[in-house]
C-alpha cells in the first residue's frame, strides 16, 4: 500500500514515517504543507493519503482543503485526516465530497498503534473511520429523536459511525450477528432512515443525520 504524508510538524511527520514504514505501508512521500502535499499525489498516484488538518501558511483549514481537492482530483484516492481536537464541520465537510475511502481521527489515536493502522486499513479497503470522540460530540448535539434509541441502540448506532462492520460490532458489544441486525433495523426504522448493505452508504447517512 503506497502512503503519502502531509505534515507540518517535522517530529510527527517522520515518526508517522516510521511507525508506517515498520507496519509494512511504502510511504512515497512526505510533505510539510498543503502544496507539497498535492503535489506528492499527483506525482505518486498513492493509494491513501495520510493528512493533518491545520497546515502552513496559515494553520486554520489548508490541510482540509487540500484532503477535499485531491478527493475530487483522484476520487481513488483514500484519504485519512488527523486533527490535534474535534472539529465537527471539518469532518462533515469531508464526508460530504464522498463517502468512499474517508476518515477523520484525533491525533491521540496514532498512538495506539493497532487502531490507528486498522483504521487506516479499513479506509485504505474503502470504508470509512470516523474517531469515536467526534461521533460522541455529534451525539452529544442530538438529543431527539436519538432519545427514542435504546442504550444498545446508541452503542450500535456509535460504532455503525466509527466505520465498524456488523461483525466487528457484534465482537465489540459480545452479542450475535443477528442481534446487530436486529438492532439495526430498529435504528433504521426510528431514525427515518433507510438501511443499506452499503457500510460507507450507511455510516454517512448516519453522520449527516446527527449533524443535521
Amino acid at each position: 500500500m503506497r502512503i503519502v504524508i502531509a505534515e507540518d510538524d517535522a517530529l510527527l511527520r517522520e515518526g508517522l514515517v516510521l511507525l508506517l514504514s515498520g507496519e509494512g505501508f511504502e510511504v512515497v512521500a512526505a510533505a510539510p504543507d498543503a502544496d507539497g502535499f498535492l503535489a506528492a499525489v499527483a506525482e505518486h498516484h498513492p493509494d491513501v493519503a495520510v493528512v493533518d488538518v491545520r497546515m502552513p501558511p496559515t494553520h486554520t483549514d489548508e490541510g482540509i482543503r487540500a484532503a477535499v481537492k485531491a478527493k475530487r482530483l483522484h476520487p481513488k484516492l483514500a484519504v485519512l485526516v488527523l486533527s490535534a481536537y474535534v472539529e465537527q464541520a471539518f469532518a462533515t465537510n469531508l464526508l460530504a465530497e464522498s463517502t468512499h475511502g474517508v476518515g477523520y481521527l484525533l491525533k491521540e489515536r496514532v498512538g495506539r498503534v493497532e487502531e490507528f493502522v486498522d483504521a487506516l486499513r479499513r479506509v485504505a479497503a474503502g470504508g470509512t473511520a470516523m474517531d469515536p470522540e467526534v461521533v460522541a460530540q455529534l451525539f452529544a448535539r442530538r438529543s431527539d429523536p436519538l432519545g427514542r434509541l435504546t442504550a444498545r441502540e446508541r452503542e450500535v448506532l456509535a460504532l455503525m459511525a466509527e466505520g465498524l462492520g456488523n461483525t466487528a460490532i457484534a465482537e465489540r458489544l459480545v452479542v450475535s450477528d443477528g442481534g446487530v441486525q436486529k438492532h439495526i433495523r430498529s435504528i433504521f426504522a426510528k431514525l427515518d432512515l433507510a438501511p443499506t448493505d452499503q457500510l460507507d452508504r450507511r455510516v454517512a447517512a448516519v453522520l449527516h443525520y446527527l449533524d443535521g
